[in-house]
C-alpha cells in the first residue's frame, strides 16, 4: 500500500506543476519605463535607417505608441492564452475524475457479482453433499 501511496504522491506532484511557471513576472513601474524606453530605441532606430527626414514629430509619436500598444496587446493575449490553459486543465481534471468514478462504479458491481457466484456455488457444493 505504500508504495502505491508513494506512486500516486509523485504522480500527482508531476501533474500538479506547470510548465509555464515563472515564465510572467509582475512588471514594475522601472520595468514598465525600461520596456517604454526600448520600444521607442527601437522604434527610433527603425527610422533613423529609413526615411526619417519624410516623417514628422507627430508620426514617430504615433509609431512609439503603436509600438508599445502592441506589446501591451501581446502581453494581454499571452495572459488570456494562459487562463484558457488552466481552465481547459480543470476541465480536463473533472473529465479524469468522472471517469474514475465510472470505473469504481463497474469494479464495485463486477465484485458483488463474484460474491454472488462464489455464494452460489459453496451453496450448490453443500447440496450435492448432502
Amino acid at each position: 500500500m505504500r508504495m502505491s501511496q508513494n506512486l500516486f504522491n509523485r504522480v500527482r506532484r508531476k501533474f500538479r506543476r506547470t510548465s509555464h511557471r515563472g515564465i510572467i513576472d509582475t512588471i514594475t513601474t522601472e520595468e514598465t519605463a525600461a520596456i517604454f524606453e526600448n520600444a521607442i530605441g527601437g522604434a527610433s532606430s527603425i527610422l533613423s535607417i529609413s526615411r526619417k527626414k519624410d516623417l514628422t514629430k507627430d508620426d514617430i509619436a504615433a509609431i512609439k505608441i503603436q509600438a508599445f500598444f502592441r506589446g501591451h496587446l501581446a502581453r494581454r493575449a499571452f495572459l488570456a492564452l494562459r487562463s484558457l490553459v488552466k481552465l481547459q486543465a480543470v476541465a480536463r481534471g473533472a473529465c479524469v475524475r468522472r471517469q474514475a468514478r465510472v470505473a469504481l462504479h463497474c469494479m464495485h458491481a463486477l465484485a458483488r457479482l463474484q460474491v454472488s457466484v462464489r455464494a452460489r456455488q459453496l451453496l450448490n457444493g453443500d447440496q450435492e453433499l448432502s
